[in-house]
């Protein structure tokens, strides 16, 4: 017997074995906040939006897109749209209305899904529907099928999501996710974090990212209760892992940051942390320096996991998760080996390529880029995803008695020109594209550089025009009229000249050596 492993899978469980559990604590105090609902009624508000699409004459495989922070209306959308046969396109909220309009379009969705706070960003977008998420839907039974519906059967190699990520070109690509890549990131995911019907999880991580790495799917069908917060803030994540007993979250670098921040200031107060030996944390995006990584574990009592992929990969690739060999390490050693990638998750193949590019196989993997399949054939080249990403293997030395230790991934280098800060990927081209704009403007090299908050930050280096005048804070403020604030340069520095081979290309491996002296990697 063989199965279509759709999305719908996780909530048709969760209906059927946790109808009356708590699905969702909404964000309160916010417009259209949904509270605290059930699983039945997830589901029936779920059932109610793939029927509003219906009326519109939104037809299986249409797109939707959405436009929102993260929400209880983002949540029954994963399942509203993408459970019946329609595509969901989860856009950045944070971007400038040109480039959400740009995904609109190129994307072909017939419908924007707005929360009201971005209703004024999204105003003057061409798309055929717009709706603002106000929370208000009847909730119909979720046994009831839709009318002209009963037929329309989801294959688990339909597209489930078009997720826009930034790359190596000014414009972002399209990752199309089907339902068996999404279905099984969920899964293994699940499987290495020890996800079970008694967590309850905070989403302090962007829904709008990689669909919340998958994990909106796997709560789902565990039953878990989850927990809203719509923008990072230490203190908040603090209070609500007291408040609701939080098991697990995740989360870029910089929200570990701003959690020991408010944490430090928690214990200056004489207050007591939550959480300690109860909670996990997923981070991803980059990986931590181990001084975070050891405060984490020893100072809140957390255990830190760390997982790497991308986009393209639903995103699971590795997991690093202490095994139980590990418990004689001291707390620095320890920290130390899980800032590496990690080892490949369940049914994930790795290697490098001869010039150390990270390849990598799995089930997982996307199905292409839409609607560019030179840009597809070139990132699956070879029956491998090619990352982008260099790296190599260490080897740990024998523990507990063991003959050899075990081998774990570790990223080097970035091969494509993509800047990760705070979790968020930054195309160095399209931010020199927007610099180029600037009438002083010659020449301009865009690079990451450490900073301890967003593991990198942007930092623009620029040659002026002759006799062209302009200020580090005039080309900042140039950008930030132009392009989402993350994508923006934190610093420019103005040059004379920028190094360029014979042929005239760009050396940026020149221009970030001085600013990455002394460390072993070139990412943070």
């Amino acid at each position: 017997m063989r199965l279509p492993l759709t999305v719908a899978d996780f909530l048709d469980r969760a209906v059927q074995v946790y109808p009356e559990r708590t699905a969702l604590v909404d964000e309160p105090g916010v417009a259209g906040s949904l509270g605290r609902i059930t699983y039945a009624e997830l589901a029936g508000r779920a059932r109610c939006l793939a029927e509003g699409l219906q009326r519109l004459g939104v037809p299986r495989g249409g797109r939707v897109a959405i436009v929102s922070p993260n929400s209880g209306r983002f949540l029954t959308a994963f399942f509203g749209v993408s459970a019946y046969g329609r595509v969901l396109v989860p856009i950045n909220y944070r971007l400038q209305p040109e480039e959400i309009g740009y995904i609109v379009e190129h994307s072909g969705a017939e419908v924007l899904l707005v929360d009201p706070d971005q209703e004024s960003l999204t105003a003057g977008l061409p798309v055929r529907h717009r709706i603002v998420l106000d929370g208000q839907a009847v909730q119909p039974t979720w046994a009831a099928p839709l009318p002209g519906e009963e037929d329309a059967v989801v294959e688990e190699d339909d597209t489930c999501s078009i997720n826009y990520t930034s790359g190596t070109t000014a414009r972002p690509k399209g990752v199309q996710l089907t339902h068996r890549n999404c279905w099984l990131n969920a899964v293994v995911l699940g499987w290495h974090t020890q996800l079970s019907d008694r967590d309850r999880y905070l989403h302090t991580l962007p829904m709008f990212h990689c669909n919340g790495w998958g994990m909106p799917y796997g709560l789902t069908g565990m039953g878990c209760p989850q927990v809203v917060q719509r923008k990072v803030d230490g203190e908040q994540i603090l209070q609500r892992v007291e408040q609701e007993g939080v098991t697990l979250l995740s989360g870029a670098p910089a929200v570990v940051a701003a959690i020991l921040g408010a944490a430090a200031a928690r214990l200056e107060r004489g207050e007591a942390l939550p959480g300690r030996d109860r909670v996990r944390m997923v981070v991803a995006g980059a990986p931590p320096p181990s001084r975070v990584i050891e405060r984490l574990e020893t100072e809140l009592g957390w255990e830190f996991i760390q997982i790497y992929g991308l986009t393209e990969t639903s995103p699971l690739l590795t997991v690093n998760r202490a095994p139980v060999e590990w418990a004689g390490l001291d707390s620095a050693e320890r920290a130390r080996r899980l800032s590496r990638a990690g080892t490949p998750a369940v049914g994930v193949r790795l290697q490098l390529a001869p010039d150390g590019e990270v390849l990598a196989q799995a089930n997982h993997v996307f199905a292409g880029y839409w609607r560019q399949p030179e840009a597809s054939a070139e990132a699956l080249a070879g029956g491998w995803f090619h990352t982008g990403d260099g790296g190599h293997f260490e080897v740990d030395g024998p523990e507990n008695g063991q003959a050899a230790g075990r081998t774990s991934l570790v990223i080097s280098d970035r091969k494509k020109d993509v800047i990760i800060t705070g979790g968020e990927n930054v195309s160095s081209i399209e931010v020199e594209d927007c610099l180029y704009q600037h009438p002083a403007v010659a020449e301009a090299a865009v690079i990451g550089v450490p900073d301890e908050r967003w593991g990198e930050t942007v930092k623009a280096l620029v040659v002026l025009k002759e006799g062209a005048t302009a200020t580090p804070e005039d080309l900042i403020a140039h950008c930030r009229d132009r392009l989402a604030h993350f994508k923006c340069p934190t610093s420019v520095e103005l040059r004379e000249s920028l190094p360029r081979t014979a042929t005239g290309k760009l050396q940026k491996f020149k221009l970030r050596a001085e600013y990455w002296a002394g460390r072993d990697r070139l990412v943070n």
